[in-house]
């Protein structure tokens, strides 16, 4: 993995964070801290983008970022869980791992088939 994509992943994990802050914050202190994840989350995301496939990063991202907050929430906030739902984010996660093992480290140039 590249540090392109490494910066993809970590950008997922800040989605985490700010998606789960969005529902969880009730202090100043807490809206703070979802927005700081919100900013970082963004900046790796269109950092990484401007580098690689913007649709197969953007996917990624969302796909991490769902499932990390799936099991989050199923880990940290008792929501209910079932095998259905793990079959499902499971399934999610194989189609974000294969979407990125097809897809090249750079962007193609203009031009380029």
């Amino acid at each position: 993995m590249n540090l392109q994509w490494g910066k993809v992943f970590i950008a997922a994990l800040f989605e985490v964070a700010w998606v789960v802050g969005l529902k969880h914050s009730d202090s100043l202190g807490d809206w703070l801290m979802t927005a700081v994840a919100i900013i970082i989350s963004f900046t790796l995301l269109i950092d990484a983008g401007n580098k690689l496939p913007v649709g197969t990063v953007y996917a990624v991202f969302v796909g991490l970022g769902t499932a990390g907050t799936v099991l989050s929430e199923i880990a940290f906030f008792n929501e209910p869980v079932s095998v259905a739902k793990l079959a499902m984010v499971g399934i999610l996660l194989a189609g974000v791992i294969g979407l990125k093992l097809v897809t090249p480290d750079s962007k193609p140039e203009r031009g380029e088939a």
